[in-house]
């Protein structure tokens, strides 16, 4: 019989970040001979400012100021204690050389993410999830299903909510990453008011909070602030209600469409002093 290998903090030190993102669905946009350049795996983003020395193994967050070991990224993942990462690396990883540059993939995430199958959720762990965001399962039936994919040979499952030309956005506890092609999301029901959303926990979590409001209303779901550009969707409603994050990304994106638009209002004083819509709706309950 087995026993599980309990590793220690010098030893986790060790284990290479690149795989550990690579585990986890995070994916390099762009590399060179000494660091590689990723999506935050802490926060949404549309251009990569989160580095990995490939020398040091040391991560380094541009857009929250903080970095560290593979132990910090991991804590801060899964917002647990020291104790709980090292178990989770023990479980899941094998201690590595911190220079495996055989092992980097030279592609984005969603181009390996090959799917399988899709169910109505059901999956206990993604049952878990919901209700760590304070999502009820039955809101996520209505906009998501179960999704079963593959990526570097290993099977995976994750909430999904399908764009307009068939991909698939995913999200579970451990990850955020797509299948291609990505792009926006659009739910057409016929009326001249459209809510735009910059992610699907956004969506999620305004069905919760205003759900008359988003039962009437056609739905655009950016996946990404890169979509607006290639969205003229806006220009055909007589009322556009713009729910983006109030962070600066947000806040840029919303001027932007206001400005070029004079009738899309901007929804997000709901949620002012928080982030975004979940964010708001976890706060709520506590």
């Amino acid at each position: 019989m087995k026993t599980k290998r309990k590793i220690t903090c010098e030893q986790a030190r060790s284990i290479c970040i690149i795989l550990t993102l690579k585990r986890l669905g995070h994916f390099p946009n762009r590399k060179t001979e000494k660091e590689a350049w990723f999506l935050s795996p802490l926060r949404t983003e549309t251009q990569a400012s989160f580095k990995v020395s490939l020398p040091l193994n040391r991560w380094y967050d541009f857009g929250i100021g903080k970095g560290g070991n593979v132990i910090d990224l991991v804590g801060l993942i899964f917002n647990c204690s020291v104790a709980e990462t090292l178990s989770y690396l023990s479980e899941e990883l094998s201690v590595l050389s911190s220079n495996p540059d055989h092992e980097i993939i030279r592609h984005k995430n969603s181009d390996k993410n090959i799917f399988l199958k899709n169910r109505p959720v059901e999956h206990d762990l993604l049952k878990k999830y919901l209700r760590s965001r304070e999502i009820p399962v039955c809101i996520a039936r209505k906009y998501c299903r179960e999704i079963w994919y593959e990526c570097n040979g290993k099977k995976f499952f994750a909430l999904g909510l399908q764009n307009h030309l068939g991909g698939w956005e995913l999200r579970n506890q451990y990850c955020k990453t797509s299948t291609v092609p990505k792009t926006y999301t659009y739910i057409k029901k016929g009326g001249q008011e459209l809510i735009v959303i910059e992610g699907m926990f956004d969506l999620l979590s305004l069905a919760v909070i205003s759900s008359e409001e988003v039962e009437k209303a056609d739905l655009l779901i950016l996946n990404s602030l890169a979509f607006i550009p290639k969205v003229q969707l806006l220009q055909n409603y007589t009322s556009v209600q713009l729910f983006l994050d109030r962070d600066s990304s947000g806040r840029k994106a919303t001027a932007e469409i206001q400005k070029s638009l004079s009738h899309c209002v901007d929804g997000s004083i709901m949620y002012d002093g928080y982030k975004d819509l979940n964010e708001k709706l976890l706060k709520r309950t506590t």
